[in-house]
């Protein structure tokens, strides 16, 4: 009993440490991100890197969710007679819930991967330790212009998610179930 109450704390405190690591990691990020020379070229890239390229999928999912929203809510409202609630059910729960869920899904499964094996791949050969000794921070050259690009992005890449996920929850309940004839 005393060695199950043991392994409890210590990895209570373990978890403790690494979430203290963790936020002074985003801490250092934020600070080195507006300290000269400013690193504009590459805030850029990712932003073509984490937006740009991620539009594709975002757009993708948004619009099969909003037609799966659009088709299983039809159906549910065509039981009380409401359909024509259809269209603000699916607007909230797109915008409040699934939106910015789903939009981030999308990004991180795509964009989040790719940065974190080019990251840990440059730990392994050893480009990292390059940096420090060319005097340049890595934390400053690697890490704080992707979290602007993505401070940048995300909400971009949300709101725009929203839009075509409405648009198809539009084209649903509208163009396609609205000339269904009711039983």
């Amino acid at each position: 009993m005393l060695s199950l109450i043991g392994q409890t704390g210590r990895y209570a405190i373990q978890s403790t440490a690494g979430m203290g690591r963790i936020f002074l990691f985003l801490l250092s990020a934020f600070a080195w991100a507006f300290r000269p020379p400013p690193r504009l070229r590459l805030v850029v890239h990712h932003l073509r890197t984490i937006g740009v390229e991620s539009l594709s999928v975002v757009i993708l999912s948004g619009v099969f969710t909003g037609m799966v929203m659009g088709l299983q809510g039809y159906y549910s409202l065509r039981k009380f007679n409401a359909e024509n609630f259809l269209g603000s059910a699916v607007a909230l729960g797109i915008l409040r819930e699934l939106g910015p869920v789903l939009s981030a899904f999308m990004v991180t499964g795509r964009t989040g991967s790719a940065m974190a094996a080019e990251i840990a791949s440059m730990k392994v050969t050893e480009q990292i330790d390059a940096l420090y000794s060319m005097a340049i921070n890595p934390i400053q050259y690697l890490i704080s212009p992707r979290i602007i690009a993505g401070l940048i992005s995300m909400p971009l890449l949300t709101a725009i998610f929203d839009v075509v996920a409405i648009y198809g929850a539009y084209l649903v309940g509208v163009e396609l179930l609205s000339s269904i004839p009711a039983k």
